[in-house]
């Protein structure tokens, strides 16, 4: 028995090229502009409708068909990867990029996104191979298509930001930023320091506090501020968008700049994390400080690893280290424990601290339950909240805010919190999750709470600040005297002194930021060779004072006293 035959209009080339080419087209225009799904179709059947009117690959007139390569065939791979990296992270960001391919990628968690990425792969295969056709059939096409293919590139917006970020080398001021770094410094300790315990909730933004959008989902985090001192308005500037860079910015005062730019060894691995500043640990430490990471990832992942244990960590537990200490060894996400095991992990680090009474200590933890897209709930939360979908973000931050003020009720009834300040901080907003439309729909901010002693309860602190003001501000919270309440980049938010954002508001500096290249050689110092014109400046100068504004940087503004 003969199969059925496809329709003729089916059975040309012609449509599937076109198909193809429209599907693609509809979604990406879906994914980065978020339309509703339906668009796909809608968008689709115009490029469709408009084929069969212009006769795309069937001219009235036709010539004979050319075997040429088109040139738009790399710069719609470009956007088909730009594509790609908006679908996953919402909002691309090169830096992130161009730090993780020199600090490592192995060990990471996203093999979720591994099925994304082929069928990706597939439908770029299928683009490129329909596009190529038609140019090879339509003479129309191959007259203009340079011409679109120099469009594609011109709009790309993952190579805008490589060329804002190339011209920076060449800048003529690329020290606008380096010229507010201030050193940080420890001028005077309290008699009676106090232990930190700092958590860093993947992703949990504050931003989900909204209930009239996301319902109770942050409930337990309010309940957990409302015990402390809250702060609003902790903006996220450009380089301070993942994990890594979040992290640097509220313990070092600064945006992680990767070094691959300027750096001569370019994508080989580091081997030392922003070795050029002193971060929160390398002053803990020279105070006395036993300092302790635990993360549920792997600590070789981004090089987490790299910058506790350069930056006065002596305890750096991460996947490789806890895993064999679970009770159920099969209990792992895709990027390693789940929370509920890192904090009891975290109480028997505590208590081990606690135990030696060696002075004070200091925690930092690492959460894995809010992580993009879906997130990661532990056993315990699903055993409280019901089945999981795989898909509600709420449900895992939820989970996250719980499980946060679960930690802080248990070391308080075991009494382990005595003279700890506990400091509890999303470590950068949240990508794209299933409520992203409604998370961009307004402004956001970062969670950034202080509970323990000399915190006067349900007190709330609204002002414009960005994660390097959480250095400062935390040094300050443990009773230390800092130089005028500066310390990096960053304001203590518990000071009446203007912070950048409230100075010269995100967009300047994050234009600044992309001129900035003094900043990027003060992080990697000792991996970065000196410019000569600026070894020279070094030795001809003794001090490194900082420079609160200057004539030149003003821009209009009435300039402040140099310094």
């Amino acid at each position: 028995m003969p199969l059925p035959q496809l329709p003729s209009l089916l059975r040309h080339p012609r449509w599937w090229a076109l198909l193809a080419i429209g599907l693609c087209l509809g979604y990406a225009v879906v994914t980065i502009s978020l339309l509703p799904a339906w668009a796909l179709t809608v968008i689709a059947s115009a490029w469709l409708a408009t084929g069969w009117l212009l006769r795309w690959g069937a001219p009235r007139a036709p010539r004979p068909a050319a075997r040429v390569w088109p040139w738009s065939l790399l710069p719609l791979a470009l956007w088909g990867l730009y594509v790609y990296l908006n679908d996953s992270f919402g909002i691309v960001d090169l830096g992130a990029i161009f730090f993780h391919l020199q600090a490592g990628m192995s060990d990471h968690g996203g093999s979720d996104r591994l099925v994304a990425a082929v069928l990706y792969s597939l439908s770029m295969l299928a683009l490129l191979a329909a596009f190529t056709w038609l140019v090879r059939a339509d003479h129309r096409w191959r007259l203009g298509e340079r011409l679109l293919a120099l469009v594609l590139l011109a709009s790309n917006p993952l190579l805008y930001g490589m060329t804002q970020r190339g011209a920076a080398i060449v800048t003529d001021d690329g020290a606008w930023l380096d010229r507010r770094y201030v050193a940080p410094v420890i001028e005077q300790a309290p008699s009676d320091p106090p232990n930190l315990l700092l958590l860093y909730l993947e992703s949990i933004e504050r931003t989900y506090a909204d209930r009239e959008r996301f319902g109770d989902a942050y409930a337990d985090l309010d309940a957990l501020g409302a015990r402390g001192r809250v702060f609003e308005g902790v903006r996220q500037l450009d380089n301070t968008g993942w994990t890594m860079a979040g992290m640097i910015a509220s313990q070092c005062g600064t945006p992680l700049m990767p070094a691959g730019l300027l750096h001569d060894r370019q994508f080989s691995p580091l081997d030392k994390v922003v070795p050029g500043v002193d971060c929160l640990g390398d002053l803990l430490v020279e105070q006395g400080y036993r300092l302790s990471y635990l993360g549920g990832a792997s600590t070789a992942f981004a090089g987490k690893g790299l910058f506790y244990e350069g930056h006065g960590f002596d305890t750096v537990m991460g996947r490789e280290e806890l895993a064999p200490r679970l009770e159920d060894p099969e209990y792992l996400n895709n990027w390693g424990l789940h929370d509920d095991s890192l904090y009891d992990f975290t109480v028997e680090e505590i208590r081990r601290l606690e135990a030696e009474h060696d002075g004070p200590w200091g925690v930092v933890n690492l959460t894995i339950a809010g992580h993009a897209p879906n997130g990661y709930p532990a056993q315990s939360c699903i055993d409280r909240q019901g089945e999981f979908d795989g898909v509600d973000i709420l449900y895992s931050v939820e989970c996250s805010a719980w499980l946060a003020r679960d930690l802080v009720e248990r070391l308080e009834a075991e009494g382990l919190l005595e003279n700890t300040l506990v400091v509890v901080a999303s470590d950068h907003l949240t990508m794209r999750v299933s409520v992203w439309d409604l998370l961009i729909a307004g402004e956001r901010d970062n969670t950034f709470m202080l509970l323990g002693p000399g915190i006067e309860a349900g007190t709330r602190t609204r002002r414009e600040a960005s994660m390097v003001d959480l250095f400062p501000t935390l040094l300050e919270a443990m009773g230390f005297t800092i130089e005028e309440h500066r310390a990096g980049l960053g304001v203590s938010l518990l000071a009446d002194t203007e912070t950048l954002v409230e100075r010269h508001g995100l967009a300047g500096i994050n234009a600044r930021m992309r001129e900035e290249n003094a900043l990027q050689q003060r992080l990697w110092e000792g991996l970065v060779p000196d410019r000569p014109q600026e070894s020279e400046e070094k030795e001809s100068s003794p001090t490194d004072d900082q420079v609160v504004e200057s004539p030149y940087d003003a821009t209009g503004e009435t300039p402040a006293s140099v310094q």
